[in-house]
C-alpha cells in the first residue's frame, strides 16, 4: 500500500538514526516499528485485571462504607492536638 505520512521531527529523528544503526531502509525501519507498535497494543488488551481479597477483619462498630469519614475525624482530631500545644 502506497500511502503518504506527514512525520513529526523528533520521530524522523528517531528513524534516521535507527536507519544508521540497522544499516536499512526507510521502509523497512518503519515497517518494524509500526508493526511492533500494533502488537504491543493488542497484548495489551489481553492482559487480565487481577484483584487479590484481603480479609481486614474489622472491629465491630466500623462501618466500612464510611472509612474516609473515619479517616476525616482522625484527622481533626489529630489537628486539634496540634493546634491545642
Amino acid at each position: 500500500m502506497r500511502t503518504t505520512l506527514t512525520i513529526e521531527p523528533d520521530v524522523a529523528q528517531q528513524l534516521r538514526r535507527r536507519i544508521v544503526r540497522q544499516k536499512s531502509t526507510l521502509k523497512q525501519v518503519v515497517n518494524e516499528a509500526l508493526r511492533a507498535g500494533l502488537s504491543a497494543t493488542e497484548k495489551e488488551h489481553n492482559v487480565r485485571f487481577r484483584v487479590e481479597q484481603h480479609s481486614f477483619q474489622f472491629k465491630p462498630g466500623i462501618d466500612t462504607n464510611k472509612l474516609n469519614q473515619l479517616l476525616d475525624d482522625l484527622e481533626a482530631e489529630e489537628f486539634l492536638k496540634k493546634m491545642s500545644r
